[in-house]
């Protein structure tokens, strides 16, 4: 548990993810949960993929050119 009026506190809780994210994605694991990316992991997806994201991203463009299927999530333009 955090106090989210504490912005200290706050960023301090986002650098001990960010350092568990990447300790995962080091080990082979990954930056995805039970539901997916989410917002909150979207910016791993480069670490964890490398050169793969760019053909998600293709692929995402092919099946929704107009980017009406989830707008902006997971694979922002």
């Amino acid at each position: 548990m955090i106090d989210p009026n504490d912005a200290d506190e706050i960023d301090r809780a986002h650098a001990h993810n960010d350092r568990m994210v990447l300790r995962a994605i080091a080990m082979d694991g990954t930056c995805t949960g039970e539901h997916g990316v989410g917002r909150g992991k979207v910016h791993f997806m480069e670490a964890e993929h490398g050169p793969a994201v760019a053909v998600m991203r293709s692929i995402k463009q092919a099946l929704d050119p107009l980017g009406i299927m989830n707008p902006g999530k997971v694979l922002p333009a």
